[in-house]
């Protein structure tokens, strides 16, 4: 047993310092990115923001939305295979969409079909395990990218530099970042384990822009600063699932509860979902998500567009014209409050 002493943050711990700026107006900046991946030919422009591969949000509609605004989603693993073929073949542009598997035998011959049948219209991968630190995920991630050398393999989760490292090694482009941060993630209530996502952000990419690699922040994002906190500590893609929750392009049913309109999300190792797609929690685990009913929120243009607003307002502050600047002018400082919340939270 250790204990490492060394200060780590969360969001909610910092703020960012504004700087002496001659930007007049948020349209002036641009926040889409463009990328060259270490193992692919492949390269990537966009606004790197991607909602998140659970069955309420990564969703055929909501690529459909989030596409017009050069955004991607990770499409979740529980479509049917001529579903998936049919809405790669019809993608006007590979990057707004990632397909996700899981490391099983299943989840790999599954794959191997739809990409057959809908050849290099699937260029983005993400694999996706909550436990990217096992030797199985590390042997699974060899074997994909010997067999698929020209996908974008993007894969997690972890937050250490140490893996990070080892996982673009081993053959992914993207590292993504977060355990137990999501907001229907209950991770590290059940488990005890997990680490400050901020901190996580900072030394993750301080480790994977060493070897040429990437990272994908996953989880913990409440509001639009948070994005801007995650690029400014070197995300370079950000992952959303609650922020984007509750909305038409969601595909769930609205449920009517005391008059008011309701719309389900849960974490993808909820009872909820393993009942779903797994017929149950097995009997040598336990459930590690929520199972939450939130507001119903309408089409989600509203809040793309407040999203993408306060990154770009969050760049007017430090001077950065572009968003791939904004690591490079920002600063942290340390605070004990953000907000005065004395008339309610908002």
């Amino acid at each position: 047993m250790r204990i490492e002493e060394d200060l780590k943050l969360d969001f909610k711990d910092v703020l960012i310092r504004p700087k002496r700026s001659t930007l007049t107006s948020r349209s002036e900046v641009d926040i889409s990115r463009e990328f060259s991946f270490l193992h692919s030919a492949h390269t990537y422009r966009g606004i790197p923001i991607i909602a998140a591969n659970m069955d309420t949000v990564g969703t055929f509609q909501m690529s459909q939305a989030l596409a017009r605004h050069d955004l991607a989603v990770a499409l979740h693993k529980h479509y049917q295979e001529v579903d998936l073929v049919a809405f790669f073949k019809a993608l006007p542009a590979t990057t707004t969409a990632f397909y996700s598997m899981g490391i099983t035998r299943a989840d790999y011959e599954k794959f191997q079909r739809v990409k057959d049948l809908a050849g290099d219209a699937i260029t983005y991968v993400c694999v996706d395990v909550a436990n990217g630190y096992t030797k199985v995920f590390i042997d699974f991630l060899h074997k994909l990218r010997a067999a698929y050398p020209d996908i974008v393999i993007m894969a997690g989760n972890v937050v250490t530099g140490e893996m990070t490292e080892e996982l673009i090694i081993d053959g992914a482009d993207i590292v993504k970042v977060g355990i137990g941060p999501g907001s229907v993630c209950t991770t590290r209530k059940m488990t005890g384990v997990g680490y400050p996502q901020l901190s996580a952000i900072i030394e993750c990419a301080d480790a994977a822009h060493g070897l040429g690699g990437l990272i994908c922040a996953d989880g913990g994002c409440t509001s639009p600063g948070d994005l801007a906190k995650a690029f400014g500590g070197g995300a370079d893609f950000i992952m959303l699932g609650g922020m984007l929750a509750g909305h038409d392009e969601c595909a769930v049913e609205v449920i009517e509860q005391d008059g008011s309109r309701k719309v389900p999300f849960y974490g993808m190792s909820s009872r909820t979902a393993m009942d779903k797609h797994s017929g149950g929690v097995a009997n040598y685990r336990a459930s590690e998500g929520k199972d939450v009913l939130l507001d119903y929120r309408g089409p989600v243009e509203n809040t793309l567009k407040d999203i993408l607003g306060g990154v770009r307002s969050a760049c007017t502050y430090v001077g950065a014209r572009k968003l791939k600047e904004l690591s490079k002018r920002t600063t942290f400082i340390r605070v004990a409050r953000q907000l005065n919340e004395v008339f309610g939270a908002s």
